[in-house]
């Protein structure tokens, strides 16, 4: 598992496009400064693992759509991460998740957070 810099682990999924939207905003931000970045999608948030889940999330301006914010925030060599665990628990396999994203373990995570010089909890 590969460091990053700024860490951002996402709890919520498309029931709440608020946090969502913030929480890929933020990480994009890391990256356009200069930093490497992860987001780890976690209990709910493992449903925006699936492709094209993003699509038709916008909560409105300011804030970009998260789809257009997936986009550039991969564009730019944002890495998302997607727990398990809680993709299992919540009936999912990795056949069904977007294969840009990586699958991770427990230990993983904490690996990231421990590693990283910056992280926002989304929960």
């Amino acid at each position: 598992m590969q460091q990053s810099d700024f860490v951002t682990t996402l709890f919520d999924g498309k029931g709440n496009p608020n946090k969502v939207t913030v929480a890929f905003t933020m990480a994009l931000n890391a990256l356009l400064k200069g930093h490497t970045a992860c987001i780890i999608l976690m209990v709910e948030a493992v449903e925006l693992g699936r492709p094209d889940a993003a699509n038709g999330m916008d909560i409105g301006p300011p804030f970009e759509a998260v789809a257009d914010l997936l986009q550039k925030y991969l564009d730019k060599g944002g890495r998302i991460a997607i727990c398990k665990s809680c993709m299992v628990h919540n009936g999912m396999s990795a056949e069904q998740m977007d294969p840009r994203f990586e699958i991770i373990s427990a230990p993983d995570v904490i690996d990231l957070l421990m590693g990283a010089n910056g992280s926002l909890q989304i929960a």
